[in-house]
């Protein structure tokens, strides 16, 4: 993990015109480490510039080719997709379904006392809680949750964030856990992460249920 100001300064170099390869070695970065940060950066003439003296321009033109044909491929992959969903009805049993599955790969299994689910992206949270909320009929006061953060958030807006998202008042959230910090990396966006109950047990052994049985009649 690396510190915010030494992707701040890689990116920097590439917009003067510095490669891949010299940006890692300047800031002693992986090679890798150093595409994913800068690869999709737009460079100006002048930077350009730079780069064909050195003879590495071509490898600036066939990253940008590639990243349009990468988007031209999920573009056409989310189109699939689109037609994909339109074909399938959208009913509880189907709700339920994926929602177990959601249980299955990012919930607890120590317990079958309640519903357990722990994640970071606000996209998958916010699938979750829908989908149980769309499967059963929930009572709102069963719900918990607890977020985990580092030092350096701000946990009365990291609070707020996943409660606008979860619908989860905040007077339902347990006592923060305060994850220790390396302080070699500062993850811009990263909004911690949730670990979400529901305390009913009918309905965390119905999903487990559902799992196994669709795991079993689909793998046999």
């Amino acid at each position: 993990m690396y510190k915010q100001e030494i992707k701040e300064k890689a990116i920097k170099l590439r917009k003067r015109g510095y490669s891949i390869k010299e940006i890692a070695k300047i800031i002693n970065i992986a090679q890798g480490t150093s595409s994913s940060w800068v690869s999709s950066i737009e460079l100006n003439p002048k930077a350009q510039k730079r780069l064909k003296k050195r003879k590495i321009l071509g490898q600036y033109k066939s990253i940008k080719i590639a990243k349009k044909k990468k988007l031209r491929t999920r573009e056409q992959n989310n189109i699939k997709a689109l037609s994909l969903l339109n074909n399938i009805p959208k009913n509880k049993e189907l709700y339920k379904l994926v929602c177990s599955i959601l249980f299955w790969t990012e919930g607890g299994k120590s317990t079958d006392s309640y519903v357990y689910f722990t994640n970071s992206d606000p996209s998958m949270v916010a699938l979750f809680v829908t989908l149980i909320r769309k499967s059963f009929l929930v009572q709102e006061r069963k719900f918990r949750a607890l977020v985990h953060i580092h030092e350096y958030h701000n946990e009365r807006e990291i609070k707020k964030f996943w409660s606008n998202l979860t619908k989860i008042p905040i007077s339902q959230f347990s006592k923060t856990y305060l994850k220790p910090h390396t302080h070699k990396r500062i993850r811009k966006g990263y909004k911690g992460s949730i670990r979400i109950r529901y305390y009913d047990h009918k309905i965390a052994l119905e999903l487990r249920s559902i799992y196994n049985v669709f795991a079993k009649a689909v793998g046999s």
